[in-house]
């Protein structure tokens, strides 16, 4: 113990969380800039929405292809972490995978401009699609195999084809305001009901 009565360790973890909760805080603000702004919205419009000096965030993220990478992945996860919180709270597991899926077309078409910061310099992009499918693939296919289980959907469907079939519906979805996509989805979802 010190004098403050806390062990040596302790104020270190506490930095670490510190500088964890300040991380996902500027992951936040990122991604919803980019929502808004896409990838190349200005890094003191980020700043400002996490309420943090531009330094904070170089710190963090020296280069822009780190933040947008960082964002990527943090989006991934919380869209992986869903699954399974979802079949949990859901009054059954088909609503659990509408609303699962609905996270998963915020996902694809609010990431404006990833695709193109992805032709970057940046070798990290490169692993980013593995990511998305080791993380995501998996949480797909819990939810379509507990829908399926209960008897509410087909169960001749893998995760990686309806996820394959969303994304394609989602293509553009971003840049054009007559078209949408969530709509599409949604009779897709509703059509692996299993016919009465």
């Amino acid at each position: 113990m010190n004098d403050s009565g806390q062990s040596p360790g302790s104020s270190a973890n506490s930095k670490r969380k510190d500088a964890r909760r300040n991380q996902q805080t500027l992951l936040d603000a990122a991604a919803a800039v980019f929502v808004t702004s896409g990838v190349e919205a200005p890094v003191r419009d980020i700043a400002a929405r996490a309420g943090v000096g531009i330094g904070t965030i170089y710190r963090h993220f020296p280069t822009r292809a780190d933040l947008v990478i960082a964002v990527f992945r943090h989006q991934v996860d919380a869209c992986a972490e869903a699954g399974p919180a979802l079949l949990t709270s859901s009054p059954t597991p088909h609503a659990a995978l509408g609303r699962w899926v609905d996270l998963f077309v915020d996902f694809l078409v609010t990431k404006h401009g990833l695709a193109a910061a992805m032709q970057g310099e940046s070798t990290g992009f490169e692993s980013l699609h593995a990511y998305f499918l080791e993380r995501l693939v998996p949480a797909c296919a819990q939810l379509l195999d507990a829908a399926a289980a209960s008897g509410e959907i087909r169960s001749d469907l893998d995760a990686y084809q309806l996820m394959r079939g969303i994304g394609n519906l989602c293509i553009g979805a971003e840049s054009d305001p007559r078209y949408d996509a969530r709509r599409l989805v949604a009779v897709l979802v509703a059509g692996l009901r299993q016919p009465n």
